[in-house]
């Protein structure tokens, strides 16, 4: 088995070995539709899997402080599972609108939008048949020494009750320094709103390892968004200092999960929006350790929130891909993008798009061999 510091070496210079990508047959939907999966090999010990249903990464699989490459992403074993049983969305894009709007509906330049809901009264994800139940066209490529695939999907006009017909590109990229590079694009051929992130869960000690309450935590904000027992904003914001968000410095999920506070009453962990001030330019947000395996990420994004949810309403009997039931706080996302409700709150940062803008987004993945192992 290798030393921490072959592992390290490993993730710093990498091999002489050229980045590869593949394609294989995945499944079929129950309506007949093949869908492939995509398998990206950076050749310096990061692997990256992916399919068209969903967009959804199927597995990122990084060395640990001993070489030992395991999956970290959690997820299914199969497609008929990830059609079947991924409500929680696992791996998938998000779209129209991650997080909730309130009462589902929105007034944009004076046109209301009547959305489906599907969280009490409120759009959850945009409402039911979101970008994570879609089928996407997958192209896969190699460029300047990396491999990725770009994955397009037009969202015609008034699907899940959004106005304009939406053509989304989303560019995945895997880097040979070990990240993850995602990329979104979108136009519009009417005013509408969007709000586009990632759903994967990670777990540095493995997915189905068990609890991730031991990882440490560092997160580059200040302050949350408040919200009222729905998740809906209420149009302020909490000081991180003396909270449970308060990972302004590295701190394990376990030693503030389970702290009281009114903005964790009936959440069941972490399920918040912290705020970011990084001006729209590609900047850390965020910092998580696996002390036992040693594996580190870091994420890095234009979007002015990320958004830490703990799996707190895992239900204990969906077996993931590892063979394991996932439960509460097995996993954790960490899903980069812009403030639930905005569309209802012209305070908030913008998320309108109109005829001849190209909304632009980008967040990074990156995995390292923490220096400090406990």
């Amino acid at each position: 088995m290798r030393t921490a510091v072959a592992a390290l070496a490993l993730l710093a210079t990498g091999s002489a070995e050229a980045a590869t990508f593949s394609v294989r047959a995945y499944g079929r939907l129950s309506d007949g539709r093949p869908v492939d999966q995509v398998t990206l090999d950076n050749a310096r010990g990061m692997t990256v899997k992916l399919i068209g249903y969903g967009a959804i990464i199927t597995d990122v699989i990084v060395p640990d402080a001993g070489g030992k490459r395991t999956n970290v992403a959690l997820g299914f074993a199969s497609l008929a599972d990830y059609e079947a049983r991924n409500n929680d969305a696992f791996g998938a894009v998000i779209g129209r609108y991650a997080g909730r709007i309130a009462n589902a509906r929105f007034t944009l330049d004076g046109r209301e939008a009547r959305l489906k809901a599907n969280d009490g009264p409120n759009a959850l994800h945009g409402g039911p048949g979101g970008f994570d139940k879609k089928l996407w066209q997958v192209s896969p490529f190699k460029r300047r020494g990396n491999v990725g695939a770009v994955l397009r999907h037009s969202s015609t006009d008034g699907e899940q009750g959004f106005p304009g017909k939406l053509d989304v590109k989303i560019t995945y990229t895997l880097l040979r320094s070990n990240a993850l590079r995602i990329d979104y694009e979108a136009t519009t051929d009417r005013p509408t709103v969007l709000n586009l992130t990632n759903h994967s869960y990670f777990n540095l000690g493995g997915a189905g390892s068990g609890s991730v309450r031991d990882h440490l935590l560092q997160i580059d904000s200040r302050r949350i968004l408040e919200t009222d027992d729905r998740g809906i904003p209420t149009g302020g914001t909490v000081p991180v200092a003396g909270t449970p968000f308060d990972f302004r410095w590295p701190a394990s999920i376990a030693s503030k999960i389970d702290m009281p506070h009114p903005q964790m009453t009936g959440r069941r962990g972490f399920n918040h929006s912290w705020l970011l001030d990084n001006a729209g330019k590609l900047s850390r947000a965020a910092l998580v350790v696996n002390p036992k395996s040693g594996r580190r990420l870091e994420v890095l994004t234009t979007e002015p929130s990320l958004h830490a949810y703990t799996g707190n309403w895992f239900s204990g009997e969906v077996r993931g891909a590892q063979g394991k039931l996932y439960r509460p706080h097995d996993g954790l996302a960490l899903e980069t993008q812009h403030l639930p409700d905005a569309p209802n709150r012209p305070t908030f940062p913008t998320t309108a798009l109109r005829p001849g803008e190209t909304f632009r987004s980008t967040t990074i993945y990156r995995f390292a061999i923490a220096s400090i192992l406990k």
